[in-house]
């Protein structure tokens, strides 16, 4: 059973956020292919909006894809969300595994399908580099799902390493993804 109701921050085990002065806006990547993709979504919106020391500063229109790499599963549904956040990349990150592993996330095998998929795609112009952890995200500029909600929503945004993500754009351009609607954003 999904739950992604939100959790205290004294119960998600991650370090604590760094001053409230210090927000960073992150961008993150939404994903869903099983049961109800577009409610789970939404869910896993409400679930960021209620992280400690973040809001959500704005939300791609939600798209559909066909799988990447194991290909006998149902199409996706893919957003990006920005994020306004206090928490460190590595709190951030452990917030979202939480809310994937209430939205009942089981990682079978790479590509497999899911029930939620968040991933931080960048934080800041900040670069990461350690186990468990790299931002911007390796794949980033190779997937359209990626690329097209985020250049919806931060087309002068700078990756590091491979610059504006608006010229991201032509790399990705021949994989097929449609723009269905939009997420409902969190109150």
């Amino acid at each position: 059973m999904n739950d992604l109701r939100p959790v205290p921050a004294a119960d998600m085990h991650a370090p604590s956020p760094a001053p409230e002065a210090a927000l960073v806006r992150a961008y993150v990547g939404l994903g869903a292919n099983l049961g109800e993709p577009v409610a789970q979504l939404n869910g896993a919106l409400a679930a960021l909006a209620a992280l400690p020391a973040t809001r959500v500063a704005g939300v791609s229109s939600l798209y559909r894809s066909a799988p990447v790499g194991y290909l006998d599963q149902p199409d996706f549904y893919n957003a990006v969300a920005a994020l306004d956040t206090a928490l460190s990349p590595q709190a951030l990150l452990a917030a979202l595994l939480d809310i994937e592993r209430r939205g009942g996330r089981e990682r079978a095998f790479r590509n497999a399908p899911r029930t939620i998929d968040l991933d931080l795609l960048l934080y800041g112009a900040q670069t990461v580099s350690e186990p468990g952890l790299t931002v911007p995200h390796p794949r980033l500029g190779q997937r359209a799902f990626v690329v097209q909600p985020l250049a919806e929503l931060a087309p002068q945004c700078v990756v590091p390493g491979a610059g504006e993500v608006r010229t991201l754009l032509a790399a990705v351009a021949a994989q097929p993804i449609e723009r269905i609607g939009a997420l409902q954003p969190p109150a």
